[in-house]
């Protein structure tokens, strides 16, 4: 550990009160997630002291306690004052814009990954009739179009009047891509009319994913298959040094932020229970190393403050979540299930 950041601990510590060496340590251990060498922790000590930002009190040997000066409390505010612009500048604060958020998701990795899954479970032929439920901006649609080819068909259905306004401009091109506003609940469509359904993170927020499933077969041709990639958000884990803290992140997000946050998982029994056979399930975790890059997905700042009003993290607990992540470095992960549903004949 760099000399700096020994003296930055040791002085957050310090901030509650008088400390003695052991129990610094200890303070250190649980809040980075483990303790100073005896070397750090007293060479520390001993440069804060030289610098006059701490001072000892009476006490015996090793056990004498020392506390913050006024010049060492005056210097860690400052180094919390910059801690939070850090986290300031480096997370998103605003809710970005819907259209641009699924087209910047749909331009990582992880989305390209279980992108592929979900392309190859749906088997798309030339001729087909597809239809992608939640088709949002037309993501989508113009690869769809290129495996029907102009004998087949492509629908985009949306419930968001903005999304498919934008759908119809980026496929315009292409006479065999529709793009309509619908409701996954009530599809505007005959009974057995398409050859293959696909959504992807939709069902997570619709009222009724149940619904939506009969829908989708009632759509489908004997023999047609509905492809479904829905993230388990339950499974997100976010390394940090306290259990408790991403736990409790998680659990805000599982519970408050998304209406079906635990989806993934229920994807194969709900597909079962609606009379589809399930053939197969498919796991593909998605990891982040950069923590700018999974902000972007995450919305750290913004769902932190959310879990914080929502009493799920103390404000002490948040930031520090957050400087954690900025200091890095980064691991979080959370798993999406694609699902291929098969309406038998």
């Amino acid at each position: 550990m760099r000399t700096h950041d020994a003296q930055t601990l040791v002085l957050c510590t310090l901030a509650d009160g008088p400390l003695h060496g052991y129990a610094i340590n200890a303070a250190i251990e649980k809040l980075s997630g483990e303790p100073l060498g005896a070397g750090s922790l007293y060479g520390a000590l001993d440069r804060l002291q030289a610098k006059k930002l701490i001072e000892p009190l009476d006490g015996q040997g090793r056990r004498r306690p020392v506390r913050l000066t006024p010049l060492g409390r005056a210097a860690l505010d400052r180094q919390l004052r910059s801690m939070a612009h850090v986290t300031d500048q480096m997370f998103e604060a605003a809710v970005p814009d819907p259209t641009r958020y699924l087209d910047r998701l749909a331009a990582t990795d992880a989305a390209g990954a279980y992108k592929r899954v979900i392309r190859d479970g749906l088997g798309v032929r030339p001729g087909h009739t597809v239809l992608d439920l939640g088709c949002g901006p037309g993501t989508d649609l113009r690869d769809l179009a290129a495996e029907v080819t102009p004998s087949g068909t492509v629908i985009g259905l949306d419930s968001d009047a903005a999304m498919v306004t934008e759908a119809r401009e980026r496929t315009a091109d292409l006479p065999q891509v529709g793009a309509w506003r619908g409701d996954l609940h009530a599809l505007p469509l005959a009974d057995a009319s398409v050859d293959r359904v696909r959504t992807e993170r939709v069902l997570q927020h619709v009222a009724d994913p149940a619904g939506a499933l009969a829908e989708a077969r009632r759509v489908l041709r004997p023999g047609g298959r509905l492809v479904m990639g829905e993230p388990d958000w339950d499974s997100l884990a976010v390394d940090h040094p306290d259990l408790d803290v991403s736990r409790a992140y998680t659990r805000h997000i599982t519970d408050r932020v998304v209406r079906n946050g635990v989806i993934g998982r229920q994807l194969a029994r709900e597909a079962v229970r609606a009379g589809f056979a399930v053939p197969s399930v498919v796991p593909v975790p998605a990891v982040f190393r950069d923590v700018q890059a999974a902000d972007r997905i995450f919305g750290f700042r913004r769902n932190t403050e959310r879990a914080v009003a929502a009493g799920y993290l103390t404000a002490e607990a948040g930031e520090g979540f957050l400087q954690h992540l900025a200091a890095g470095p980064l691991l979080a992960v959370v798993t999406l299930y694609v699902v291929v549903a098969v309406r038998e004949a």
